[in-house]
């Protein structure tokens, strides 16, 4: 009798920090585009390497990748909220492979999540799925959610337009594009 062929794992580097060069799993599942090693540089080169004393949100944790490298770069707590079953199994998983205690994952919609949260977080991770308007749907929620210095990390399909009511109470502090990815950093307007 044949034996079922494994589901495939992909891996992919944490950059830098306490779990430097340490590769964490992920599943082949639709829509999970873990952030490339060139962006991820960039993105914590702007946000200055060092997150000691940070609590960071990670809302569509996906391969989990910018909340572990939080963790690794001195976060003191990371929340990844991941909605899809394979994707929550691998990142408990990695937490565990990791012995990342700081990292609270949660199985749970990412506007559910927002409904019940009653937390503040210095930096929010915010990479949906492409081409299902979630980002109009959750930019408008996450102030209430950040500190009042706080910082967005936002990834997707196409560039920011502050302009449009749901982005309009953010401004862009930084942005680049690789590939197809488009990338920014956003604080309160």
């Amino acid at each position: 009798m044949a034996r079922p062929p494994d589901k495939k794992q992909n891996t992919i580097r944490i950059n830098a920090g306490e779990w430097r060069s340490r590769l964490i799993k992920f599943p082949d599942a639709e829509g999970l585009r873990p952030t490339p090693e060139r962006v991820r540089q960039t993105v914590f080169n702007w946000l200055g390497q060092d997150l000691t004393g940070q609590t960071c949100l990670d809302l569509f944790a996906g391969t989990g990748v910018m909340g572990f490298e939080a963790l690794s770069r001195g976060a003191v707590a990371v929340t990844l909220v991941e909605k899809s079953m394979v994707a929550y199994n691998a990142l408990l998983a990695n937490k565990q492979l990791l012995k990342a205690a700081h990292a609270q994952i949660l199985h749970q919609d990412a506007l559910q999540f927002l409904a019940q949260n009653t937390h503040k977080f210095n930096l929010i991770f915010l990479d949906p799925p492409y081409h299902q308007q979630w980002l109009v749907k959750v930019l408008p929620l996450l102030a209430e959610h950040l500190h009042a210095e706080g910082l967005i990390y936002v990834e997707a399909e196409y560039a920011l337009d502050t302009t449009q009511e749901y982005a309009s109470h953010w401004q862009v502090i930084k942005q680049s594009k690789a590939g197809n990815v488009f990338y920014h950093l956003l604080k309160s307007a």
